[in-house]
């Protein structure tokens, strides 16, 4: 009788932590986070094109991150689809429209360039109205190297970093770096909201011209 009280009251507690979570307003599977972005290297050739914010539309686990500079004169969008393993990258600079999309083996190749191993904390703090885990990323190729990194399970997003440097974390980042063409740059959550969000903001536009990513890569060498 005892192991059946125990058993259902855990039964219980489960079932009452998951409930509270599902009806938890923020607990939303649509929307946009906004985000404040900075170079981690200054002295980058790239930083002068480096963009102050970074705001990323996510919808059904899809994720589209959106950033410009020069007054939105150069923006660049990253569109993720997790059902095709796909990364289309989109840039638009006054007439010029041009995206590459990498596959699955072009995105584990080019990650390979950007592993971290993590450590686990207790610590945690709120960014952006989310409770957030901390963890310590080193990268392994250069122990010396290591930042703090946050992310939330209060969001409901599937596995929004597969694919990326950041897999093993089941979460959405709200505090991390990223490396892209040979910059790196850091981001911090300043806020979400829920919206509804056009399908069409994961399509490419049939506008586009679709270059291979070497043609991407010396596009922007040409403009440092």
């Amino acid at each position: 009788m005892k192991k059946t009280l125990c058993f259902c009251l855990i039964i219980f507690a489960v079932f009452a932590s998951s409930s509270c979570k599902y009806a938890n307003p923020k607990y939303i599977n649509e929307g946009v986070i906004e985000y404040d972005a900075r170079p981690v290297d200054e002295n980058n050739p790239m930083a002068g094109y480096a963009p102050s914010k970074m705001t990323v539309k996510f919808k059904k686990n899809m994720l589209a991150a959106e950033m410009s500079v020069m007054g939105g004169i150069f923006t660049t969008t990253f569109i993720f689809n997790p059902a095709k393993k796909t990364l289309t990258q989109l840039v638009k600079m006054l007439d010029l429209k041009q995206a590459c999309i990498e596959d699955e083996a072009a995105i584990t190749q080019e990650n390979k360039s950007y592993q971290l191993a993590f450590e686990e904390t207790d610590e945690k703090k709120e960014i952006a109205g989310y409770m957030c885990k901390k963890v310590i990323a080193t990268m392994p190729d250069d122990p010396g190297v290591k930042f703090d990194v946050y992310y939330t399970d209060e969001l409901n997003v599937k596995n929004p970093n597969e694919n990326t440097p950041y897999s093993q974390l089941k979460g959405m980042l709200m505090q991390y770096r990223l490396k892209r063409l040979g910059l790196e740059l850091e981001f911090v959550a300043k806020g979400v909201t829920k919206e509804k969000i056009a399908d069409t903001e994961f399509e490419l536009p049939a506008y586009y011209k679709v270059i291979s990513l070497k043609e991407m890569d010396d596009f922007f060498k040409s403009i440092q």
